[in-house]
């Protein structure tokens, strides 16, 4: 005989699953040892939103859900947050929520709630096993639907009788372990018509996305961009799929370079807010766009393409690079395109470099930036979240390896970095241990989930934290215009919404460990601590960096968030 907790650990183990991220209580405190007694990996963390970050940037990174493990009522109710993130996203994530026993519904029973119901909008699957016996069956259609086709959440509800439940093992239901999401090929016909649209370009331009990243496309869209020298731009998490390094890349042109090509290649890049949805005033009118996406309802989505290919990214660009190089199609790297980016990035170059130059205390974002790519190991996995912190550092922080970036994503999350931070460093234990994590917060954001400090701690995730501390949320006070604005009235009426404590002191965290946290001042101060702080192998790490509360992005062309006109 056994149990519904032993059957639905043995049922995750036999799907492959590796590790489990939650917070345990009742009714799923026998589950969570159950699932160490089977061989998974169980991480408690301090709150469920950043349990469910971490299960699904582990997701992302591996192709392979991790799993999040919940109580009933308000422990899937914090975990929302968490399975909305990651269905916008994109990435694989199986939730598990205990839930109150079946004979307690409806007479008020401890944390009732209609959970399959209130996880349905964010995911792909939302059910509850009748049975026991019927658990595997769930688990592998679980997994199956949060890998396949477009990834995403799942959800699985656990009442305490589910979970109780004693049935004899020949009458568990069998299942096979989920194969790996078949490949979908492009047609050829649309490689080809995507092909002639690219070759009679004036002024190419291909976006690389997160779906490139995610379809392990790298090299094939390395084999496109060299062997043709068309110009690429990547999206925030597109980073390192095409090195930031290589001089193809515009970024440092990215607003010339969107408003004035004439045929726009997309490779797992979304037409959404982040690429100012495909329309002018970003893009030119009567702009032609080739859409390369995994998911069918996402072509023609915000504007109509020239060209839509519904297929995997790796398969579709290695056609579409192959037709190109049997075309001897390459952009002339000394033509008018060419010369008109180059002539751009160099002088937002020479932009940020200038600012990047002064060290004057307190530093800018620039200058900080500046120093830490200096020190920081060129194939670390940067994660990274807060509004100025993660806008200027994307443009200076460089990745040359895929899915070595990890930021608030689509849906602009703040309080993702750290959960993100301990999933890229399980990654990092199991794949590579010599290459770190370093985590670049704004103070705002860090203050979403800092207590997962203590998580690192406990399962010794040698994290490097970086807090980018302007006092505020976009800008802050000094310490003197703060205490003044303090003491000039009651605080809820005189301090600005977007105000902190000034200065505070968030390294002094590390003492609660009995380790030394850094505070940083000046630019040695940002190089020695991350110098020292790259040596700690067996715990985290804490750098305060203090920059002036009023520095800012550079002067923009546009605003970064395209607003409606309606």
């Amino acid at each position: 005989m056994k149990n519904g907790n032993q059957i639905m650990a043995e049922a995750l183990k036999e799907q492959g699953l590796t590790y489990v991220f939650g917070i345990m209580g009742h009714p799923v405190i026998d589950l969570a040892l159950s699932m160490q007694a089977a061989g998974l990996q169980y991480l408690g963390f301090r709150n469920e939103q950043a349990a469910c970050y971490a299960a699904q940037a582990y997701g992302y990174l591996t192709r392979k859900p991790a799993v999040v493990l919940c109580v009933s009522g308000p422990g899937l109710l914090h975990v929302i947050g968490g399975m909305a993130n990651a269905q916008v996203n994109c990435w694989p994530v199986l939730v598990l929520g205990g839930s109150c026993p079946e004979d307690h519904e409806g007479i008020g029973g401890f944390q009732e709630w209609p959970q399959v119901e209130a996880s349905r909008p964010y995911c792909k699957y939302a059910a509850r096993p009748p049975s026991a016996a019927l658990i595997p069956m769930h688990v592998e259609k679980a997994v199956r639907l949060a890998t396949y086709g477009r990834p995403g959440a799942v959800y699985l509800d656990l009442p305490a009788t589910l979970l109780t439940q004693s049935v004899d093992e020949s009458k568990i239901i069998k299942v096979s372990p989920c194969p790996s999401p078949p490949l979908s090929y492009p047609d050829e016909r649309l490689i080809e018509q995507a092909a002639n649209l690219l070759i009679k370009a004036k002024r190419p331009l291909v976006i690389v996305g997160k779906g490139a990243a995610y379809g392990r496309a790298e090299v094939p869209a390395r084999d496109l961009v060299y062997s043709t020298d068309v110009p690429f731009l990547p999206t925030p998490m597109g980073k390192g799929v095409v090195p930031d390094t290589d001089e193809r890349c515009v970024s440092s042109a990215r607003t010339y370079a969107l408003l004035h090509s004439d045929v726009v290649l997309l490779l797992g890049a979304r037409l959404n807010w982040m690429l100012h949805f495909g329309r002018p005033p970003r893009f030119q009118s009567n702009v032609r766009v080739i859409q390369i996406d995994l998911c069918a309802e996402e072509l023609h989505n915000s504007v109509s393409s020239a060209v839509a290919i519904q297929a995997d990214i790796a398969p579709a660009t290695e056609c579409l690079a192959n037709t190109l190089k049997g075309r001897k199609w390459r952009v002339d790297r000394n033509g008018p395109w060419w010369k008109d980016l180059a002539m751009k990035a160099e002088k937002n170059k020479r932009s940020v470099h200038r600012m990047s130059l002064d060290t004057s205390v307190p530093l800018n974002y620039y200058t900080v930036f500046k120093h830490i790519q200096d020190v920081m190991p060129s194939d670390c996995i940067i994660c990274s979240e807060g509004a100025n912190t993660m806008d200027i550092g994307r443009t200076i922080l460089l990745n040359n390896l895929p899915r070595h970036r990890l930021d608030a994503g689509t849906f602009g999350t703040m309080g993702v970095g750290l959960g993100f931070a301990i999933a890229a460093a399980l990654y990092c234990k199991d794949n590579a241990p010599k290459k770190r994590v370093i985590c670049v917060e704004g103070d705002s954001a860090f203050g979403f989930s800092g207590m997962e400090i203590e998580t690192m701690f406990r399962y010794k995730l040698p994290v490097i934290i970086m807090i980018i501390n302007n006092n505020g949320i976009y800008n802050g006070f000094d310490t003197e215009t703060f205490r003044q604005i303090q003491a000039s009235g009651d605080p809820t009426q005189v301090t600005p919404p977007f105000t902190l404590t000034s200065e505070t002191h968030y390294e002094k965290l590390m003492e609660m460990f009995g380790r030394k946290g850094h505070f940083c001042t000046t630019v040695q101060d940002i190089q020695q601590a991350l110098k020292v702080s790259l040596k700690v192998m067996d715990s985290p790490s804490l750098i305060n960096i203090m920059i002036n509360p009023q520095a800012d992005r550079k002067e923009q062309q546009f605003n970064w968030l395209t607003e409606s006109k309606l």
